[in-house]
């Protein structure tokens, strides 16, 4: 069974998904480079790194990425930060995730389904420009 946290280290893990949500880059990246894992999930699955990309924080994005974060992790949806990204019509966190090698293809819908089901042409050409169409 897995052992259960303590109030203080509940609070702290609420405070740094909070900073993802909000931008809020400096905090983040401070406490990433003091030893709290990068690729912390909550309890759905969502990773640091997903919610800035949600939230359209390409700046949190970046740092986040540069130090080492999964671009590929799923959330417990099938959900990638790339697919977030393009849902947010975000081109700079999308090009960040594909430079750091996002799958277009990953999850479930991925970045490319995103993109064609919210009739996003500006994402869409992003996406292809990686993987070609893969319907052609």
């Amino acid at each position: 069974m897995a052992e259960e946290l303590d109030a203080e280290t509940l609070a702290f893990a609420h405070r740094m998904f909070d900073a993802a949500r909000e931008g809020n880059t400096e905090l983040l990246a401070g406490n990433v480079d003091a030893g709290l894992p990068v690729n912390l999930t909550n309890d759905k699955g969502d990773t640091l790194l997903l919610l800035a990309a949600y939230y359209d924080h390409p700046a949190t994005v970046s740092a986040l990425v540069s130090r080492g974060a999964d671009v590929n992790r799923v959330n417990d949806r099938g959900q990638t930060p790339l697919a977030a990204a393009v849902f947010r019509r975000s081109s700079a966190s999308v090009e960040t995730l594909l430079a750091a090698g996002a799958d277009p293809q990953a999850g479930g819908p991925s970045a490319l389904d995103t993109a064609r089901f919210f009739d996003i042409p500006e994402m869409l050409a992003l996406l292809e420009g990686q993987v070609g169409d893969p319907r052609s």
